[in-house]
């Protein structure tokens, strides 16, 4: 692997588009079908849907619908239109998704939905509403919650549903128990999943998503000054009001070792280690480094912090985007990490990279001798995350897409901006960070590939020598 060094360089400007329009109630639809085949080879003839705010992705993807305040199901047939069940406030919000201006999409008011002490009183049973859409115990269904189970995990993982019981326990009075099974996996597994495979119109969403996560990142970075508080450097994110993927967090003095915390009232001070992120649906932009403007400002113990931790971290994440190819195995990017950022040094425990969707993380082909293939149509986080007691950590955290002619040529068409911008992003990090990227990487984020040590001091970046 070639060696790390430090330029100084203004960042690029590589623009932010609009937010691409939503997908039509035919890309919907289609999704809909693909669905019923899958259901078909597993011999399901009914899944049921669960979402609620937290975990809305999957029902998202089919419909265009995400629950607020309350949960939904979809019950999903091998014909005729499905049937969405939403509480109160939900009714109101269902025209957002286009199959309900289609008309392709039934839905019913499902008062249980609701919050407490709000109307919950002129709904059928939910016994009642599956047994209308033929659920029965020549039934087979297949439950989709967020999880799904390994038989290491539960000794009976095909029966093991992380929705509630009193779904679960309505659908196996009906059908039995031994019909009722986990089915999350159809939508979720890194190696078959339904929303492993984004289309065009998904990785437009993204790439925006991606791009306003990462100019809130560089704001971030660049109106960082010392005795700032931590809420008045996350307001410079300049949070627009798209939803959120997960908590924004910010760990600096007092909580610089708890990695989730979000902004408390911790003062921006030089000489502390500082890790932040800003996430919304489809991207999550982490940098992680130190409040400092060279290693004068370090600690003692952490004043090589560049040259023996996160230069080296640096060097290993080019070889991991390297690598980067359609047919590479999961397992090659655990090898690599494990050899190259030894757990004992770097504290590496959690996959190193996963898939993202409009939830942050989907699964991960990236663990120990997987033998899950990389292909087109897989959104990746660049998300590998080390940890020292001395150096504490570093990152650079971004969104890719790995995408064949094929899937280039369809964004290319159909979103010319998108696919230009993702273009130069290629060009800066070749030409400048000299990273050898594979045609089929294209980066959705405008801070891809940038890495400054130094958080007051942000012109100062990674990059590797010739």
């Amino acid at each position: 692997m070639r060696r790390h060094k430090l330029i100084d360089i203004d960042w690029p400007d590589f623009g932010v588009g609009d937010i691409p329009p939503q997908a039509s109630a035919d890309e919907f639809s289609a999704r809909i079908d693909e669905t019923r085949s899958t259901m078909e080879r597993r011999g399901i003839t009914h899944m049921v849907i669960y979402a609620d705010r937290e975990h809305f992705a999957n029902l998202a993807y089919l419909t265009g619908f995400d629950p607020r305040f309350e949960e939904s199901i979809l019950i999903l047939g091998l014909s005729g239109k499905p049937l969405i069940l939403v509480g109160n406030e939900c009714e109101g919000y269902l025209p957002i998704s286009p199959l309900i201006g289609e008309n392709q999409l039934r839905h019913e008011r499902f008062q249980p939905f609701s919050l407490l002490d709000q109307p919950r009183d002129s709904s059928r049973l939910l016994k009642d509403i599956f047994f209308e859409e033929n659920i029965d115990n020549k039934s087979v269904i297949g439950c989709v919650g967020w999880k799904y189970f390994s038989e290491s995990e539960h000794p009976e993982a095909k029966y093991a549903i992380d929705l509630p019981s009193f779904i679960v326990d309505t659908l196996r009075e009906l059908a039995g128990r031994e019909h009722v099974m986990n089915a999350t996996d159809l939508f979720m597994h890194p190696a078959y999943g339904l929303r492993t495979n984004c289309s065009a119109s998904e990785i437009a969403f993204f790439e925006y998503s991606n791009t306003i996560s990462s100019e809130g990142m560089k704001r971030m970075l660049f109106g960082m000054k010392e005795g700032m508080v931590d809420f008045e450097v996350m307001s410079l994110a300049h949070f627009n009001g798209l939803p959120l993927g997960c908590h924004p967090t910010f760990a600096t003095g007092k909580k610089s070792q708890l990695g989730l915390n979000g902004p408390t009232g911790e003062r921006i001070v030089s000489g502390k280690p500082l890790s932040t992120n800003v996430c919304y649906w489809g991207s999550n932009i982490c940098r992680a480094g130190w409040i400092a403007a060279s290693d004068e400002d370090l600690p003692e113990v952490a004043k090589d912090y560049v040259e023996n931790f996160a230069g080296k971290y640096f060097e290993v994440l080019a070889e991991w985007l390297r690598i980067l190819k359609i047919g590479a195995l999961g397992g090659d990017f655990y090898r690599l990490v494990q050899e190259q950022l030894p757990f004992e040094k770097f504290g590496i425990f959690l996959n190193p990279g996963h898939l993202i969707h409009m939830d942050e993380w989907v699964s991960a082909p990236m663990y120990r001798d997987s033998l899950i293939p990389i292909r087109s149509g897989m959104v990746i986080q660049v998300d590998v995350i080390p940890s020292s007691p001395v150096y504490f950590s570093t990152r650079m955290e971004d969104g890719v897409v790995i995408a064949d002619h094929s899937l280039q040529l369809e964004i290319r068409q159909s979103y010319p901006k998108c696919y230009e911008r993702c273009m130069r992003r290629r060009e800066f990090m070749h030409n400048v960070l000299n990273l050898e990227l594979p045609g089929e990487m294209l980066p959705l984020s405008n801070t891809a590939g940038i890495v400054p040590p130094y958080f007051l001091n942000a012109n100062r970046i990674f990059a590797l020598e010739p």
